[in-house]
């Protein structure tokens, strides 16, 4: 599909922001329905799509308590408005999640699985909801008190879907972080980079 460039974002930002920007607004606004004033844990948000839905986040008021992925996963989530950080492999998220919410945070978007992703689900209220993209594994597990949604980037027309992320990234100065820029030739070494880890953004391919 075809898409509007947004103002300030360059083509390469823009060709980068699609599917990822996709299922960040659809995790926020549709599957969680982020308002202004509430506390959200983001799992995974120095990633292609958390970098993303924080800022989308902070677009629509909420305060956010991001994990990241070592140093330059915490650099970047900070620069990128996060209230609260903290390292998502060897950082004390129980704390961290105490600190920022005391009584419990409203909602948690979850962009990985594993052990850490238990302990954020653990600082929900009575009543918090959860929201992963299909394809997170392993999916979180529902307890009492839980909401848990589970989405996929499209849920609608995709057309208008578009026009809606071209409306919130053109809201305050957005940034499409971008780790690394491979030729088309370079794909297999695009795909070594991602299947190593630890993605401070978004890994892209130039066609020409």
């Amino acid at each position: 599909k075809f898409s509007k460039l947004p103002k300030r974002m360059s083509l390469e930002a823009a060709g980068a922001l699609g599917a990822s920007g996709l299922t960040a607004l659809s995790g926020i606004d549709r599957a969680l329905n982020i308002q202004r004033g509430q506390s959200l844990i983001i799992h995974g948000a120095s990633g292609a799509v958390g970098t993303l839905a924080l800022q989308i986040a902070k677009v629509r008021g909420a305060r956010v308590l991001a994990t990241a992925s070592g140093d330059e996963g915490i650099a970047l989530v900070r620069r990128l408005g996060a209230d609260a950080v903290v390292d998502g492999r060897k950082g004390d998220i129980t704390a961290a999640a105490h600190a920022f919410a005391p009584e419990g945070v409203d909602a948690v978007l979850a962009l990985a699985g594993g052990d850490a992703l238990k302990k954020c689900l653990a600082a929900l209220r009575s009543g918090g909801r959860v929201a992963y993209p299909n394809g997170v594994e392993p999916v979180p597990k529902p307890r009492a008190g839980m909401t848990i949604v589970a989405y996929d980037a499209l849920f609608g027309d995709e057309k208008v879907q578009l026009a809606q992320l071209n409306e919130v990234v053109e809201a305050k100065p957005f940034d499409v972080p971008i780790a690394a820029s491979f030729s088309l030739a370079d794909a297999a070494a695009a795909h070594r980079r991602v299947e190593a880890g630890r993605v401070p953004g978004k890994v892209i391919l130039k066609i020409r």
